[in-house]
């Protein structure tokens, strides 16, 4: 039953990996591997004497940073009220209304997002009528970053929120009957029995999520960006993208990708072996 996962991770996981071989080389296609001029770091000097990897680098970090707190805590809050929520029966359509924007995928909701957001769109409408000057917000960088971050984890957090729901059910109901005897109310449970009993939870997910410290997410900003916005929307994959197929520079685009690929490497491990000594996780 194996076989075939293997195959695939040969194929696509492994195979390609080969291709690194180009950030070393003045790559040609008509030459191929085996008969590209060797420029050995001349790729990677360049790159850091580049402006625009510098932003991207930068970029790639703030937005990677934010989506990685508010798909921290925006689902944990989410299901800490889902668990206190009083009417049970409301919990599952709950659930479903806010799981449903996960499975669409970002060409979908980008679309829905730009003419939402366009200048003709409801939130210009509505901000027309309280007296405000019609805006283009796409084209504001300054309003780029918080948008595609909030946009990040309006779209994961109910999903997200499964982790933590989870774990909220493998919490010792008697404590909370003993916190009722002892006068407890609903927030004093919450703050001194429901937090610590899935604290564990968090702080793994805090930790594994160092590896994805570079993930942006190529297909969200490569729908929703535009050439106003590069300054500040401008990541790491949409720029390898631009430098290395639409600007065919392929040896410069994989020399910045395996660069990325490196540090998220690091990190990742890093993550791990926190995860070993601190909280006793392990992969294998």
């Amino acid at each position: 039953m194996l076989i075939p996962v293997f195959i695939w991770l040969a194929m696509f996981q492994i195979t390609p990996m080969f291709g690194i071989v180009i950030a070393f080389q003045d790559f040609n296609p008509g030459k191929g591997f085996w008969h590209s001029e060797f420029v050995g770091l001349d790729h990677f000097r360049y790159m850091f004497e580049l402006n625009d990897t510098k932003v991207a680098l930068r970029n790639s970090l703030i937005i990677a940073f934010g989506k990685i707190i508010g798909n921290l805590f925006v689902p944990l809050v989410f299901a800490l009220l889902l668990n206190e929520l009083r009417q049970k029966y409301l919990v599952r359509p709950i659930q479903t209304v806010v799981y449903l924007p996960y499975f669409l995928s970002w060409v979908i909701l980008s679309g829905i997002t730009l003419q939402i957001f366009s200048f003709y769109g409801p939130v210009n409408n509505v901000l027309g009528l309280m007296g405000f000057e019609p805006v283009l917000l796409f084209q504001n960088a300054d309003f780029f970053r918080a948008f595609i971050i909030g946009s990040d984890v309006m779209k994961n957090f109910g999903f997200n929120s499964i982790i933590y729901l989870a774990a909220l059910t493998g919490i010792d109901h008697t404590l909370y009957e003993a916190a009722v005897v002892d006068g407890a109310g609903r927030w004093r449970k919450m703050w001194h029995i429901t937090l610590p009993g899935i604290r564990s939870t968090v702080a793994l997910l805090a930790i594994l999520s160092l590896g994805s410290i570079l993930e942006a997410g190529f297909d969200q900003v490569y729908n929703l960006y535009n050439p106003f916005v590069y300054s500040t929307g401008d990541i790491i994959d949409t720029y390898v993208f631009r430098a290395g197929l639409q600007g065919l520079d392929f040896s410069f685009g994989t020399a910045v990708g395996l660069l990325k690929s490196v540090i998220s490497f690091i990190l990742i491990t890093t993550g791990y072996w926190l995860a070993r000594k601190l909280l006793g996780y392990r992969v294998f």
